[in-house]
């Protein structure tokens, strides 16, 4: 016998012991069909037959977007740029910012700016109205409105500037010496400066040098309470009364000057008015009295 006859003799065994039953109920009509639920719960999910325990897929997660920081509104901090105007402008800044005199490879080091290798940037630099270079030490340092740096010396700035008219501004006094508020109000306290502050938050804003001082030595004195009381307590009568306490105290009420009445003008015309008659010149003088030549005469039949 072939293997081709062995082959297909072994199938049809097989086949003849195959129970078919199951297939068809009692009445000979074809079974119901198994639930779908319940033949995947048997089915293995890697591809082999279960063993009866239930197998669920898991469902898929998302994934957890990781909040950024960065605020897209506001530019990046790329530090002093490559711009030369954008680093010469960072380095006197940070001079305004440190006193003192201080070498060009320091400030380079210090700002992050090519200082000590752009020629161009140094010169510019080194041209500038804020900036100081000593030829002699080589050092380069900012030049501030003012060079006081003790209270002595604020004190006379301060005098100096009320001479002329005017205050100081505490903000530009601090870029000079970062102790001046503290000085400043010190001064106050003994009487010696006058301080404006802001309405907000009660910081310094102006100062002035307070001439007439509470001594007697200046020949200030301090106005007893007294008289502030009363001088607070007046009252000032109401318009209606007013002439008539003025009059019981001979007096009068100030006439103002009535201002000039200007003279009328002349109206301008609305665009589009009646149209302006223009005076006919008349050149044919000898015919004046037998015909009028300011009207227009039509030929009859036209």
């Amino acid at each position: 016998m072939s293997k081709l006859q062995q082959d297909a003799a072994a199938f049809k065994n097989v086949m003849h012991r195959q129970d078919f039953t199951s297939w068809h109920s009692k009445n000979g009509k074809p079974a119901a069909a198994a639930p779908v639920a319940a033949a995947s719960s048997s089915i293995d999910l890697t591809g082999g037959a279960g063993d009866g325990d239930e197998v669920t897929q898991p469902s898929p997660k998302k994934k957890n977007r990781q909040k950024s920081s960065v605020v897209f509104s506001q530019p990046k901090d790329t530090g002093t740029g490559t711009n030369i105007n954008t680093q010469l402008v960072y380095a006197v800044d940070y001079m305004r910012q440190k006193p003192g005199p201080m070498r060009l490879e320091d400030i380079a080091l210090f700002t992050d700016t090519p200082l000590d290798t752009d020629l161009m940037l140094r010169e510019k630099f080194k041209a500038h109205d804020k900036i100081q270079f000593d030829h002699k030490t080589g050092l380069y340092s900012y030049k501030h409105d003012f060079t006081f740096r003790n209270k002595a010396a604020l004190l006379t700035e301060i005098q100096r500037s009320t001479k002329r008219g005017g205050g100081l501004s505490v903000r530009a006094l601090k870029e000079s010496w970062k102790e001046a508020p503290q000085a400043i109000e010190e001064l106050e306290k003994e009487g010696e400066v006058l301080v404006t502050r802001t309405t907000k938050d009660g910081q310094l804003r102006m100062v002035f040098w307070n001439e007439i001082k509470p001594t007697d030595e200046a020949g200030g004195k301090r106005v007893d309470q007294e008289f502030l009381d009363l001088w607070h307590g007046l009252k000032v009568p109401a318009e209606v009364d007013l002439k008539r306490e003025l009059a019981s105290e001979g007096l009068q009420l100030t006439s103002a000057e009535a201002a000039p009445q200007k003279a009328p003008g002349k109206k301008k015309g609305k665009k589009g008015g009646q149209p302006r008659q223009r005076q006919v010149r008349i050149t044919n003088t000898h015919l004046r009295g037998e015909i009028d030549l300011s009207k227009d005469y039509v030929a009859p039949g036209k």
